[in-house]
């Protein structure tokens, strides 16, 4: 069943005035599968931080739009659903900020998803070919409250904007000091964990497998970097 079919009730009894109760509807309306809540929790994380940026940005261009869906892969029979959805978040009073908080609530000392919630992020404000610098102010401000380590953020960042020399390394999270064959085991390594279905299994719906198709692309462009640079 579609993370959105389970999402139907919690998104047609929404409104403006109480769309953050959403957050604590998710939690309680699935509270016997640990699975499903996770999977309509950072669905709503990312509609309503999706929004939210959005508005911080002040310009939502067709792309932004397209790469909203893509990365969701809504179904027909729910898009006005989320469209709606989508809208309210970014009608309501409270600020991103709060919101923020309420999906690190969600996700209690789970920096992983958190940073895919940020990946999915960055591939929508880069969707118009560049990330602008309020949407940069936004997505800084998100990992702060969401507690994720500078060094994990440097890495997102990297994959989403252009790399200098060296970075090849920090998107591998390993050291240029290492052995060859120990950055093999580790690059192998990296590419088990960030399968698709690593993903999937901790609580990232099956509609967002763009995010784990992307981190895929850029570690295997710094791996290829690596190679070239030592010649292995």
């Amino acid at each position: 069943m579609s993370v959105w079919t389970r999402l139907g009730d919690l998104f047609s009894s929404a409104t403006a005035d109480a769309f953050s109760n959403l957050f604590e509807g998710a939690r309680s309306l699935f509270e016997g599968d640990r699975l499903t809540r996770k999977q309509v929790s950072f669905s709503i994380a990312m509609v309503a931080l999706s929004a939210k940026m959005a508005k911080a940005d002040g310009i939502v261009t067709p792309d932004e739009i397209d790469a909203f869906r893509e990365i969701f892969s809504i179904p027909d029979e729910q898009a006005s659903n989320v469209s709606r959805l989508y809208n309210l978040a970014k009608q309501d009073v409270a600020g991103y900020e709060s919101y923020a908080r309420k999906v690190k609530g969600l996700f209690p000392d789970d920096e992983v998803i958190l940073e895919d919630v940020l990946d999915g992020l960055f591939h929508i404000a880069k969707a118009d070919g560049v990330i602008h610098e309020k949407e940069m102010g936004f997505l800084d401000r998100i990992a702060e409250i969401f507690g994720i380590s500078p060094v994990h953020y440097r890495r997102i960042k990297l994959r989403h904007v252009e790399a200098g020399e060296g970075d090849a390394y920090v998107q591998l999270d390993a050291d240029p000091h290492w052995s060859d064959e120990r950055l093999k085991q580790h690059f192998r390594k990296l590419v088990q964990e960030n399968h698709p279905d690593r993903l999937i299994a901790r609580g990232v719906p099956e509609e967002f497998i763009a995010i784990a198709n992307e981190r895929l692309a850029a570690i295997n462009v710094a791996w290829a970097i690596v190679r070239a640079e030592r010649g292995i």
